[in-house]
């Protein structure tokens, strides 16, 4: 259960880039850049509900159970289907344009996605506390 409770973004790294190379709008970019986005998880053994609420009362909410297929959806509204693992008490995820980790490390949600372009591999790296 350690992923259960609400997350609050302290610290962003890479965040505009990363943005940019997955296509992210520069209006909705300069929006989210300093946003405290708000995580909720509800953890229930293997199976999981994951909202991320941001600006403008838009929030994305991914239920899945571990090493299962499930559909899931963007920020940008894209539906797809995918497989939530977990290894060493860390969850990843292919999403269509990145990888995404999710972990808990000191006490803090660490979120790392990585996109790859021919320039090469762009990482953002969000650390969240529990409020």
């Amino acid at each position: 259960m350690a992923f259960s409770g609400k997350w609050e973004t302290e610290t962003q790294q890479g965040y505009d880039d990363f943005c940019k190379l997955i296509g992210i709008p520069d209006d909705v970019i300069e929006r989210g850049r300093d946003y405290k986005l708000v995580t909720e998880v509800v953890e229930n053994g293997d199976e999981y509900a994951w909202t991320q609420y941001y600006p403008a009362n838009h929030s994305v909410t991914n239920k899945f159970v571990i090493d299962k297929e499930c559909d899931m959806e963007t920020i940008g509204g894209k539906k797809f289907k995918a497989t939530v693992t977990r290894e060493n008490g860390k969850l990843s995820v292919r999403f269509p344009n990145y990888y995404h980790t999710s972990e808990i490390s000191g006490g803090k949600l660490i979120e790392t996605s990585k996109a790859t372009s021919a320039k090469g591999t762009v990482t953002l790296i969000r650390t969240s506390k529990k409020i």
